[in-house]
């Protein structure tokens, strides 16, 4: 029977929320041209939508410690895109780091990159580093916290895998503290059918900027994996 409810559960979600963001994304690709207030109002509501309607898999979200509204440089734990999706309900305004391919999908690379997200590169010189570390400072110009899976893609709950050496670097160019953040998703999101239950967002303490590269990545290492077994 629990296996039942979970199943029907998460249709429901997954009713609710699909049927929900394809309304919203018209609307935010609508939104594009008017600038960043409208936009950021838009995405904002569609993070909450995606709140409410885990509600209806069972799903709570639990935050401990405050997120940061000021800019820094946020590294999070990557096990489902709960991650992605939940980052405008939980900060003020963030700018995410992300593929430079995500950036460039139809409509929605359009939304994101006037959203102000900042694309990277892979493997394109030290003139894309320039751009994306311009881009980046600008948006900590505009007070804005910049978020970044310093693992580089999802994981499963319970790896541990270094961090990739694009986090050392960036951490160094853009001169900001470090706020690692804990999630563990992954046993209730990252499935097809959602298992009821809490995700924990866990807020580590912030990490001053000017580390050396081991300290810097092994505090970050430990601060993300808190709430792995």
């Amino acid at each position: 029977m629990a296996r039942i409810l979970s199943v029907v559960r998460s249709l429901a979600f997954y009713a609710a929320f699909y049927g929900g963001s394809v309304p919203l994304v018209l609307v935010a690709v609508a939104m594009v041209p008017f600038g960043e207030g409208p936009l950021r109002a838009v995405v904002r509501g569609w993070s909450r939508w995606h709140r409410l309607c885990l509600r209806l898999a069972g799903v709570r979200v639990r935050a401990e410690g405050a997120a940061p509204d000021r800019p820094v440089l946020l590294a999070y734990k990557h096990e489902s895109f709960f991650e992605a999706i939940d980052l405008p309900c939980q900060l003020a305004f963030p700018a995410v780091f992300a593929k430079a391919e995500l950036m460039r999908i139809p409509l929605w690379g359009r939304v994101s990159a006037r959203y102000g997200n900042v694309a990277v590169e892979r493997g394109e010189g030290a003139k894309a580093l320039r751009a994306m570390r311009a881009a980046a400072l600008e948006r900590a110009k505009q007070g804005r916290p910049l978020v970044i899976f310093p693992e580089g893609t999802r994981v499963p709950h319970g790896a541990r895998p270094p961090l990739q050496s694009g986090f050392a670097g960036l951490y160094k160019l853009l001169g900001l503290p470090v706020v690692p953040v804990a999630v563990n998703s992954g046993p209730v999101y990252h499935r097809r059918w959602k298992v009821p239950g809490t995700i924990t967002l866990r807020y580590g303490e912030e990490i001053p900027p000017g580390l050396p590269r081991e300290e810097v990545e092994a505090r970050v290492h430990a601060a993300i994996n808190a709430l792995n077994p």
